[in-house]
């Protein structure tokens, strides 16, 4: 089922004759955040949700139903026994309205700690329970792919196609729960696979970009194209996010010569000494398959990409929550740019600890990363041009050394 908020919204609100400045007034919010929440697809914050279903006369379990949200409990009924539908409708009243502690089950150990984050060993559909609803600024997920990859004993990576989505939705649903008004959500999966958990997000948040990212790592499947990207979501809860400050990218040059890679004629000197904007399309992460840099057996995702995450979507000290931990990456890069963070890892953990014993190699990567941010040109780059005779006069570039690092890193207790 797919539905949208705002307009149920303005539809009950047309039944009662109320106009949309009136009911601002009501809400005691400005008009403008009224046809926000009538444009939105999304929840509205909890705050202004049960002033405005008493406004409206209507329930907040009745106002979910009508914009078409439904528990994946009661969709998978639904799709499975449309006659048993109505009995499961009925049951929505009376689930709502269970006290939260009543179905809270205890994750299994805190295996890691720091002064901004905690790691638990356990599934994240043991930790959902215990996260508030609209507390967490950030959510970036990595789930498994379904692709019958060995992630240990716990983790069953070959489920049937249906089975499979039932899963994600159920987290997704929680995700949905626990974002903040305005937070990111970054769903990290198969093309095959976003297409679909896209669609249905769509239903409770706003979709801003589809990020193709440039990895390869398998050869050529035969009978299809080559698969050389994944696929990177990006939603916010609201049509206004919160934090939007994407980095910008040096110009492309030649790693032989430093020559522009692409020719911007006459708008040399227009053009930002902090860089190019980025766009959504990522070609320039590497995957990690150095053994220097490789922590475990099974993927993991580079560092470059969660800094570049946190930078767009998150700010010194919000809360970021990813419920895949695999190999800490999420982790690691929210303890060095000082975020607060959370996580759980259903299977082995030690690589994520062993990783924050080892936090210092980690912080040199980031500087290393972080030195080729919001500038036109990297250092190296520079140097080729100069050597090789390019004319780099035209350019505006930032005076000196410009330090895209955190002037303090974090430490952690394993320092």
């Amino acid at each position: 089922m797919f539905g949208h908020y705002g307009e149920t919204i303005a539809r009950l609100r047309e039944k009662k004759g109320l106009t949309k400045s009136t009911l601002a007034r009501l809400l005691n919010i400005p008009p403008g955040k009224m046809t926000d929440i009538e444009k939105s697809a999304s929840r509205p914050p909890e705050t202004i949700l049960s002033v405005l279903c008493d406004q409206l006369g209507i329930g907040v379990e009745e106002i979910d139903a009508s914009a078409g949200f439904l528990p994946s409990w009661a969709q998978q009924v639904l799709r499975e026994n449309p006659h048993k539908f109505l009995e499961a409708v009925k049951g929505l009243l009376a689930s709502s309205r269970r006290s939260d502690t009543n179905s809270k089950r205890s994750i299994e150990e805190l295996v890691l700690q720091t002064n901004l984050g905690a790691l638990y060993h356990g599934g994240c559909m043991d930790m959902f329970p215990s996260i508030k609803n609209e507390s967490v600024d950030l959510v970036f997920a990595d789930p498994p792919f379904n692709l019958d990859k060995d992630y240990g004993a716990e983790v069953d990576d070959d489920l049937a196609e249906q089975k499979y989505l039932e899963w994600c939705f159920v987290w997704l649903n929680e995700v949905v729960r626990i974002l903040k008004p305005g937070a990111s959500f970054f769903l990290y999966n198969l093309p095959k696979w976003n297409v679909r958990l896209g669609a249905w997000l769509c239903q409770y948040l706003e979709f801003k970009h589809w990020v193709a990212v440039d990895l390869k790592f398998s050869l050529p499947i035969p009978g299809r194209l080559y698969p050389s990207h994944y696929s990177l979501l990006y939603f916010t809860k609201g049509l206004r996010a919160n934090r939007f400050s994407p980095p910008r990218i040096p110009i492309e040059t030649c790693r032989h010569c430093g020559g522009e890679l692409r020719d911007y004629g006459g708008y040399k000197d227009r053009m930002n000494p902090a860089g190019v904007n980025i766009t959504d399309v990522w070609t320039d992460l590497s995957p990690v398959r150095h053994s220097r840099f490789k922590r475990r057996i099974a993927n993991e995702l580079p560092l470059k990409m969660l800094d570049r995450i946190l930078d767009t979507a998150s700010q010194e000290g919000d809360l970021v929550f990813d419920p895949f931990g695999g190999s800490g990456t999420t982790y690691v890069a929210a303890e060095l740019k000082l975020r607060r963070w959370l996580g759980c890892e259903i299977g082995d953990c030690q690589p994520i600890i062993d990783r924050f014993k080892k936090l210092n190699q980690e912080r040199a990567l980031l500087e290393e990363i972080r030195n080729k941010v919001n500038v036109l040109f990297t250092e190296n780059a520079l140097k080729l041009r100069s050597r090789n005779g390019h004319d780099t006069s035209k350019y505006r570039l930032l005076e000196g050394a410009q330090s895209n690092v955190p002037k303090k890193l974090q430490g952690t207790l394993f320092d």
